[in-house]
């Protein structure tokens, strides 16, 4: 039976192409099989990839990078794998009401061909969303 939810946490999972699995695990590769695996966001879980057919879960300590869904409060953090910005640097920007100059560079690098946030961001997905995210709830934090 196949499940989207995390089989910790029971939290809804978002679907991660296996390349995206392979190239984070900091486990070997054989522990990787043919499935569909999942993302789990929910920070007090340690469950970053699962098997939709349950038998399978890596944790934060198999990956190769610190995952900011699982440590959205460190300012150490990468929130932009592909160009490295941190959660810190975001903070950074808002503060200096410099948001515009930091979604500037990430689409730069985009447009440029420089982007593999299907391989470094471990949500499999681009990261702009997470940095445009983040400059909101700071934003509005701090209002």
């Amino acid at each position: 039976m196949l499940n989207t939810a995390c089989p910790i946490c029971e939290q809804k999972g978002r679907s991660v192409d296996g390349a995206t699995v392979k190239s984070l695990l900091a486990i070997s590769l054989r522990h990787v099989r043919n499935v569909v695996y999942r993302f789990c966001a929910n920070p007090d879980c340690d469950v970053v990839y699962y098997s939709e057919d349950g038998e399978q879960t890596f944790t934060t300590d198999q990956i190769r990078v610190r995952v900011y869904q699982k440590e959205p409060e460190a300012d150490d953090v990468l929130v932009c794998y592909c160009f490295q910005h941190t959660r810190g640097d975001v903070h950074q920007h808002v503060a200096q009401s410099t948001q515009a100059t930091l979604i500037d560079d990430i689409n730069a690098g985009i447009q440029a061909g420089q982007c593999a946030c299907d391989w470094r961001n471990p949500q499999g997905n681009c990261c702009l969303g997470n940095v445009k995210q983040l400059m909101k709830s700071i934003e509005s934090s701090s209002t």
